[in-house]
């Protein structure tokens, strides 16, 4: 499988397309027109058509404890 525009790696993608085909299964409505009903074909194309994208978090720091108090 080739790596998909956007994404850092093909797990990353499928983790993507099946958390939107989690949404799409529950009520939410697609992003695109389709003519298939499959809930995880339709989240392939609305990424696809670069509808739904992945934002890498920016990693926090981590705070330390004071160790003042």
């Amino acid at each position: 499988m080739k790596l998909k525009e956007g994404f850092d790696s093909n797990y990353r993608y499928v983790l993507v397309a099946a958390r939107r085909a989690r949404q799409l299964s529950s009520g939410a409505p697609p992003l695109v027109n389709t003519n298939t009903s499959k809930t995880c074909k339709i989240a392939q194309e609305e990424i696809a058509a670069g509808k739904i994208q992945y934002i890498k978090a920016s990693a926090s720091p981590v705070e330390e404890p004071d160790k003042n108090k």
